[in-house]
């Protein structure tokens, strides 16, 4: 065992002794304790923290509000704890082994993420960075954090989104190419789509848009290879059965092994057989942070697969409150409205398993 990893051991058992953080009996339910244990080729986790920006002006980008003399009182200790909550979260995902590849968004910046990786409790694990500073007004981008023995980047690219009919500038998306653990090729997308912003129906175009951008890179790695192993994450912004992704991403909600090449959503399952959600909004839990796979990871031949039982949404209780206004539970934001409450994000993680043969 190298020195980085029995420092991480050190640090889960340190959590563990003290009743913290990481993933353990007692503290999750049954099924999400075993999804947690399952042993896996790499396991691929997207988290949008809401919100993660550091206590500093940039004066390129409208980050005001998040400072110490903005409204929420945004102070370094205020940062520092909710990067320790993303750090929580990434743990608690990965149990006794820390996910191999992290998607993030809704972060400020570089110098977040060097903290997080290099200053938080997660400096053990040794993640590091795939990030570029994105056009989106308020200044929050995507990024990608990997284990650089679990995956070894081949490719890097920032898709750009230039939509000449919106004014508004949005995320890049994030696409990187790499080697698994067995050699094989993994493509893997990570997204934050526009917003709802000013209703559902009158942004829709916006994210139509954005999914015929991604659809455009997928189509070119298919016509390379329609055997791919492609896996998209990310806050879509839209649910399974939108038109985004239903229809002009063409993530479909079932797998045809008759059709070649394909991208499948496993999400579309969650909402809408086992009723799970990763966000709620005015009482109804819907599912804008989703899994989306190419057929080729779901035959059973492949070497890298998947199968849709492999596609969590990390519920764990920790991460919820009591919902007075709608009842039930929601998520447990760091505000609510503008207390501070020292919460984690108004969406929940989702993560998926690729296994090996």
């Amino acid at each position: 065992m190298n020195s980085r990893w029995f420092k991480y051991c050190l640090f889960l058992g340190f959590l563990l002794f003290y009743g913290g953080l990481a993933a353990q009996p007692g503290l999750l339910p049954e099924e999400l304790q075993k999804a947690v244990e399952s042993p896996h080729l790499a396991r691929i986790l997207f988290y949008n923290c809401e919100n993660l920006f550091d206590a500093q002006n940039d004066s390129l980008i409208d980050d005001e509000e998040f400072l110490p003399t903005g409204v929420r009182y945004w102070i370094n200790s205020r940062f520092y704890e909710k990067a320790n909550r993303v750090a929580k979260v990434i743990t608690s995902v990965g149990g006794w082994q820390a996910p191999e590849l992290v998607g993030l968004c809704e972060v400020e910046n570089r110098k977040v993420l060097e903290f997080l990786t290099g200053k938080s409790l997660l400096y053990p694990v040794g993640y590091k960075i795939i990030h570029k500073e994105s056009p989106d007004a308020r200044g929050i981008d995507v990024a990608l954090l990997y284990l650089p023995q679990k995956f070894e980047p081949l490719h890097t690219q920032f898709i750009p989104v230039v939509n000449p009919n919106s004014s508004r500038l949005t995320r890049d998306i994030l696409y990187a190419k790499g080697l698994l653990p067995n050699s094989d090729t993994l493509h893997l997308f990570v997204n934050h789509w526009p917003s709802r912003y000013g209703g559902m129906l009158e942004s829709e175009e916006n994210r139509v848009f954005v999914a015929s951008i991604v659809k455009k890179t997928v189509d070119s790695i298919f016509q390379a290879n329609s055997d791919a192993n492609i896996v998209l994450v990310g806050d879509f912004n839209d649910e399974p059965n939108n038109e985004s992704l239903i229809k002009t991403l063409g993530a479909q909600p079932t797998f045809d092994s008759l059709i070649k090449p394909q991208l499948v959503n496993l999400s579309y399952t969650l909402q809408f057989d086992k009723q799970q959600g990763s966000h709620k909004f005015q009482g109804h839990w819907g599912i804008l942070d989703q899994m989306i796979v190419s057929g080729a990871l779901l035959q059973k031949g492949n070497r890298t697969y998947t199968t849709t039982e492999k596609a969590i949404i990390f519920n764990a209780p920790f991460l919820l409150e009591p919902d007075n206004t709608y009842l039930g539970q929601k998520p447990f934001r760091t505000f609510n409205g503008f207390k501070y409450q020292g919460g984690f994000s108004d969406h929940l993680p989702v993560f998926v398993d690729l296994l090996e043969k």
